[in-house]
């Protein structure tokens, strides 16, 4: 990637935040790519991670860069002090100095490595932010289907209201029946507002990762659900071990300070000086003078005890440091994975099994309650059974679809599809 294709990608990037300010007063229906593409474009720590990745580029050229020859002029045997049309001898020339062969391409890899280095931050970063932008997107899906489920719950809390009531006035139960019913109605309704509160907490959190006014309107379109994925361990692991950002990066780091080493080496080859001067001699005419000076490497201890020690000290962190990576990626893939595992074990309980009876058991209840075979506990229990099932059912979904981000997040890539 050059200046230009940089210049560019960001001139599009600030174009789309504009017109994403722009309708921040409007409705937005956004699906889950569409959210994760705004907030990668829009958000700013990506932004400024793509300048600081400029920024390394110009040093790369910076490193690569020729030193700057020398204009030299030398008046001597002046008879007074800057007596120059008195001086009977002049030099008037240039200089320049002379790179050891290799060592000006070394300063470019080195540069080169870093840029590297920053292109795996902007990979591992754009991974976090899409992370964080499927729990917000998961975490207002699942706030609606609470939502619903309360509102069900208060519906039903309503109906068995209405029945005590008729039941009272007929004579067939206690005040205290009518009481229960009105108190569970009051605790359904309380839940429609919290439920209530909690979408709009959540569309907050999703507005902050889209770069977006907390309480801009915005509306989602999807659905919780158990997506078909074939699941391989092994195959995760060891993919996450081969492409994980901070994988590469340390690649990149070992590189640079592999090259850092023989920087060190080469800074005993000499560099040298030429120099070429006209020299003018009063009475006696002009003439040509060459200089070549070369350093003496009198002090060589120096690199070995500094720049080449650091090189090494540094490489000896960064295998501990990634012998201490890859066990930490290796935990958090087996982590998502089991966590996937469990999520779905549960859907498939409740799919088959859990669901169903506890619908039939409400319906038997509530038949049983409306015949007087039962009382107004045994219904309520079994209504809070069936609302407690569809609720866990639907938080088994949301678990399990953030656990498959969380295991993309891990891995490095999505199961459907790499991550760019």
């Amino acid at each position: 990637m050059n200046f230009k294709r940089i210049s560019v990608f960001i001139f599009i990037v600030s174009f789309a935040a504009m017109g994403v300010v722009g309708e921040q007063n409007q409705t937005q229906t956004l699906s889950l790519e569409q959210c994760i593409t705004a907030a990668l474009s829009n958000n700013p720590l990506v932004l400024s991670s793509l300048h600081q990745y400029e920024a390394s580029l110009a040093r790369f050229q910076q490193a690569r860069s020729f030193s700057q020859p020398s204009l030299d002029y030398d008046s001597d045997l002046q008879p007074k002090f800057f007596n120059f049309r008195g001086q009977n001898e002049t030099y008037f020339g240039f200089s320049q100095t002379l790179e050891f062969p290799g060592k000006r391409v070394l300063r470019g890899s080195i540069a080169r490595r870093e840029s590297d280095e920053y292109l795996q931050d902007i990979a591992l970063l754009k991974m976090d932010i899409t992370f964080q932008v499927k729990e917000a997107f998961y975490g207002l899906l699942l706030a609606q289907e609470q939502l619903k489920n309360a509102e069900m719950n208060r519906d039903l809390s309503q109906d068995f209201l209405q029945k005590a009531e008729l039941k009272f006035e007929a004579g067939d139960v206690a005040k205290v029946e009518v009481l229960r019913a009105q108190v569970e109605a009051a605790k359904a309704g309380n839940a429609v507002r919290s439920a209530s509160n909690e979408i709009r907490l959540s569309k907050a959190r999703l507005n902050y990762l889209l770069a977006r006014k907390k309480y801009a309107p915005l509306e989602i379109e999807g659905t919780l659900k158990r997506p078909a994925v074939a699941l391989d361990l092994d195959a995760f692991v060891a993919r996450a071990l081969s492409f994980r950002p901070e994988i590469r990066r340390l690649g990149f780091s070992m590189d640079k300070e592999k090259l850092t080493k023989r920087q060190g080496f080469m800074s005993y080859l000499p560099d040298f000086d030429l120099g070429v001067a006209k020299h003018w001699i009063g009475g006696e005419g002009s003439y040509w003078d060459v200089t070549v000076s070369l350093p003496i490497p009198l002090f060589f201890w120096q690199p070995k005890k500094g720049e080449i020690a650091e090189a090494e000290a540094n490489l000896k962190s960064l295998q501990k440091e990634g012998d201490h990576l890859r066990n930490a990626i290796t935990l958090e893939v087996e982590e998502a994975y089991m966590n996937i595992l469990t999520a779905e074990n549960q859907i498939t309980l409740f799919e088959e099994e859990i669901l169903k009876q506890a619908e039939e058991v409400y319906d038997m209840f509530l038949f049983s309650y409306q015949e007087g075979e039962i009382g107004s506990i045994e219904l309520i229990e079994a209504r809070r059974t069936l609302m407690d099932a569809r609720m866990s059912y639907t938080e088994a979904l949301y678990n399990y679809d953030i656990g498959l981000g969380a295991l993309e997040r891990a891995i490095g890539f999505s199961v459907e599809g790499e991550i760019e």
